[in-house]
């Protein structure tokens, strides 16, 4: 494995930490408490902006030697979760938003996991996304982990809040927690 390749893999996975620390400490902690409309919100507007995929058909910010199939999958894929995200949030707090909401979280998700899996077939060199080096790195890890949390808010009963306060304060403000 090229040595790109190795620090490509450490910052994917140091993101995954750093955002995973956020998520428990900041995000999930705010968004739990409200209802599943008002908790998938925040999450759709983050999404509506996956059109930043389309940024790897542009000539020179990435490489020429980026295979064109795995660009087409990266782009189109992330501006369909885009335009998803967006008719989710123009349908809220409707059942058919609740339901374009699953849609979009089902493609989103496995959109992103598609994008790794032909950016391992198709022999892609972290050197070859060039400009674009930081949505793998920076911007996927957080985007997969709030695809998470939109599965576990869509999954919860309603309309009570996503999940409720512990009942021990004393956990809640202990400092334990990340």
């Amino acid at each position: 494995m090229p040595q790109q390749m190795i620090w490509f893999f450490v910052s994917i996975a140091f993101s995954f930490i750093a955002w995973g620390i956020v998520t428990a400490r900041y995000i999930w902690p705010e968004l739990r408490l409200r209802s599943r409309v008002e908790a998938l919100r925040p999450l759709l507007v983050l999404h509506s902006f996956r059109f930043i995929g389309l940024a790897v058909l542009v000539p020179g910010v990435v490489s020429p030697d980026l295979p064109p199939t795995f660009a087409h999958f990266v782009a189109y894929g992330d501006i369909i979760a885009a335009i998803l995200a967006l008719f989710s949030l123009l349908l809220l707090p409707s059942a058919p938003g609740v339901a374009t909401a699953w849609i979009f979280n089902l493609w989103g998700a496995a959109e992103l996991l598609n994008v790794f899996y032909q950016g391992n077939q198709s022999g892609l060199l972290a050197g070859q996304l060039g400009a674009t080096f930081f949505l793998p790195t920076l911007i996927v890890p957080l985007l997969l982990i709030t695809h998470g949390l939109g599965f576990r808010i869509l999954l919860q009963h309603q309309p009570a809040p996503a999940m409720q306060e512990s009942r021990h304060p004393a956990y809640r403000h202990s400092g334990f927690c990340l």
